[in-house]
């Protein structure tokens, strides 16, 4: 990624904000997978939201308690069922949407977002006082922590700490996260630029004068430094528990709630943090007593408990499991699910990346994107009450969103065969083999033999290589995975087209996002002028042309389905709802009917 030049001028223009979050879960069918704002192909499905508003908050925004859903009962055990158990519990490793919602229950950063009602959002200072103290055009940013804030065996968390957790991002094991301060406090390609604190080096341009003040002075000025602190990557990690690679398994907790037991793949076991004070939080309502989660459900599992609703069900819900395809008409049409169900349009988009490495002849993956078989997909995972037919690289939500159809997905949604074997003969290999790689569901299983069986028809021979769903993006953003096609989801980490294009068509090295590993030089220094500029509207309108000139001369991805998730949840539990900005349930304002 990119070292983003976004003045203050952009960021003020924005205003209200429509905000998204980094890697969306792995797999369409019964899980999030992509993103979507409904568009006229989903007029016959379920009405779904709109896009949050996000302002900036005050220093008394910042302040605790959290606001509290209509109707919230303290204390209980709430209980959560999914597919998969979470990859990483490190905040350091976490860039996932999943992964970044969970952490809420055990990990703080130095702002966040407060729900003020629903659909509405500010950003305010979560460990720290306000949203910082900016100033040398943008170049330094200083933020002083709350009193009372503590770790889970009651030692205050310091601005030590804060420094400590930026700085281990940098270290060899930390991979998985967001790029961006590390990228703004030394140099894009950062892991050359320091390795990290581990040998007693620290960064001399992240300053902490006393225990409640944190300085951040960056090489170029960077306005939206408060969103990006507020991502689960800057949590806060404690330097006298940092166990490096095993804190990825047994993180340790500054906000409302401990891991008291976990078993790997099956479940995990959260009970209160007696340190966490909610006087300090304005994020975390944490209202049920403990959390039990269990691991290894698919969707239509989780969809027929809910739908009988009996016994502990009552009080379970998923992050993240959509009503499964073959229930998603009955649960839609009978109004006695409608209390229970939670529709929200998706935030990211979703891709097929190609691995440019290994396909290298545009004119094959531009066959492939017009034999597409997008009509069957969608109706597998669905149909189009839980999906709209994606065409472009940016999410509609995206200040520069463009609408275009290259490949005629829209007006020729089940594929045109002949016009991808048209484009194989003019190729250097008519006969082309794909090794495509997906995730191992009942739902991906089909779409797969769907997807196999048009590009076939014109001529591609498929070789399906099945991937674990829970360690999805560690396999795929691996340089030399062995993949030529996969699946990919992305959301704007704040709300431009600069947090999409310089991420994920950015450095190409493992664990970074720029998974279809593209390198164009032009492409490049188009992104680099586009961040350089200080007018929003003119940036904006550059990243909407820049995303249809990225499909037409290099096509590095198929445009998948973009998912509107419908979620059902237990007749006991309350304050339930699909968190915008995530795409997953959020945490912050569930509670246990009583």
């Amino acid at each position: 990624m990119s070292i983003r030049k976004r003045s203050t001028v952009a960021v003020l223009a924005v205003g209200v904000l429509a905000l998204t979050g980094a890697c969306a879960k792995g797999g369409s069918g019964g899980t999030p997978a992509g993103d979507a704002k409904p568009s006229a192909a989903s007029t016959n499905g379920p009405s779904v939201n709109t896009a949050p508003k996000i302002t900036i908050g005050t220093a008394d925004d910042s302040k605790g308690p959290a606001i509290a859903p209509e109707g919230v009962v303290k204390g209980g055990t709430i209980n959560q069922i999914g597919r998969d158990d979470l990859a990483h519990l490190d905040p350091g490793r976490i860039y996932s949407n999943v992964e970044s919602n969970f952490a809420l229950l055990y990990a703080r950063q130095l702002t966040g977002y407060k729900r003020i009602a629903k659909n509405d959002y500010k950003l305010v200072g979560d460990l720290a006082t306000d949203t910082g103290e900016v100033s040398d055009g943008g170049k330094t940013w200083k933020f002083t922590l709350k009193d009372g804030v503590k770790w889970q065996d009651g030692t205050p968390v310091t601005s030590a700490d804060v420094k400590w957790s930026i700085e281990r991002l940098f270290a060899d094991y930390s991979t998985e996260g967001a790029p961006y301060v590390q990228q703004w406090l030394t140099e894009e390609d950062y892991k050359k630029a320091y390795k990290g604190p581990y040998d007693g080096k620290g960064l001399d341009n992240l300053e902490t004068p006393d225990d409640k003040t944190i300085v951040f002075k960056f090489k170029e000025p960077h306005a939206d430094a408060n969103y990006a602190l507020a991502m689960t990557t800057y949590g806060i990690v404690p330097k006298a528990k940092d166990t490096k690679e095993k804190y990825d398994k047994e993180p340790f907790s500054n906000g409302p709630y401990i891991i008291a037991n976990h078993v790997t793949d099956k479940s995990m076991e959260l009970e209160r943090n007696p340190h966490w004070d909610p006087a300090t939080d304005p994020i975390r309502g944490a209202y049920p007593d403990k959390w039990h989660l269990e691991f290894g459900f698919q969707a239509l599992q989780v969809t027929d408990r809910f739908i009988a609703d009996a016994g502990d069900d009552k009080k379970t819900f998923s992050f993240y499991t959509s009503v499964a395809p073959e229930r998603l008409q009955q649960v839609l049409s009978d109004p006695t699910f409608k209390p229970r169900l939670m529709t929200q349009a998706s935030p990211y988009t979703s891709y097929f990346y190609f691995n440019l490495d290994r396909v290298k002849d545009i004119k094959i993956r531009q066959a492939i994107n017009y034999a597409w078989p997008t009509k069957q997909t969608q109706q597998i995972a669905g149909g189009p009450s839980s999906s709209v037919i994606s065409t472009s690289i940016l999410n509609p939500t995206v200040s520069g969103f463009q609408d275009y159809d290259l490949f005629n997905k829209k007006t020729k949604p089940e594929g045109d065969i002949e016009k991808a074997k048209e484009l194989l003969a003019q190729s250097s290999n008519p006969n082309p083999t794909i090794v495509y790689a997906y995730n191992q569901t009942p739902t991906q299983e089909r779409i797969t033999v769907a997807i196999k069986t048009a590009l076939e028809k014109a001529g591609i021979k498929v070789v399906a290589k099945p991937l674990n769903t829970k360690t999805w993006y560690d396999s795929v953003t691996k340089v030399d995975n062995g993949f030529d096609l996969y699946w990919g989801g992305w959301g704007a980490d704040w709300p431009t087209a600069a947090t999409v294009f310089p991420v994920i068509f950015g450095p190409v090295t493992d664990g970074a996002q720029n998974i279809s590993h593209l390198k164009d030089p032009a492409i490049q220094a188009e992104i680099k002028r586009i961040q350089g500029l200080s007018d929003a509207e003119e940036a904006n309108k550059a990243w909407g042309a820049l995303d249809k000139t990225i499909m037409e001369t290099v096509t590095p991805l198929v445009p998948d389905l973009n998912d509107i998730a419908n979620s059902l949840h237990g007749s006991l539990i309350g304050g339930a709802e699909i968190d915008p900005i995530s795409w997953v349930v959020t945490p912050n304002t569930i509670f246990v009917k009583q």
